[in-house]
């Protein structure tokens, strides 16, 4: 498992904008919904942002992470443990915000929207200090 996620950090650094439409600014338009008109969830969650995500693209996403400004600081992949337990690949995980600064993997118990125990792949593009412009 270890090394599908170095694998999957991998790709994400290197992964080219997914879109041609402009997802830099909230809201991104197109397919995508703002999550807490999807599922119980808070407009803005702290630590993430406000999300947007194209229901089809459930529960992996990309799901795309906006501060306080309505600024694109993240793309979040949620995968299904049962995924990387099972070795599923991933191989063209996009970045639709362009250049990803970092990566941050996260495991989460289960929420509404992905209500099974996952991980959080955050590609992030703004950089790790600037990651607070989302804390609160």
């Amino acid at each position: 498992m270890r090394r599908l996620i170095v694998a999957l950090a991998l790709l994400a650094f290197t992964a080219a904008p997914a879109f041609a439409q402009n997802v830099s600014k909230e809201p991104p338009g197109g397919a995508y919904k703002k999550v807490s008109t999807l599922v119980k969830l808070p407009d803005f969650l702290p630590g993430i942002g406000t999300l947007y995500v194209d229901p089809k693209t459930l529960p992996a996403g990309p799901f795309l992470a906006y501060d306080h400004k309505g600024r694109l600081v993240s793309t979040i992949y949620m995968i299904p443990l049962k995924d990387f337990d099972s070795q599923k690949g991933f191989p063209d995980l996009k970045a639709p915000g362009g250049r990803v600064d970092h990566v941050s993997l996260y495991f989460n118990a289960g929420h509404p929207g992905v209500e099974v125990p996952h991980y959080h792949i955050v590609l992030w593009h703004v950089t790790a200090a600037q990651e607070k412009l989302v804390a609160k």
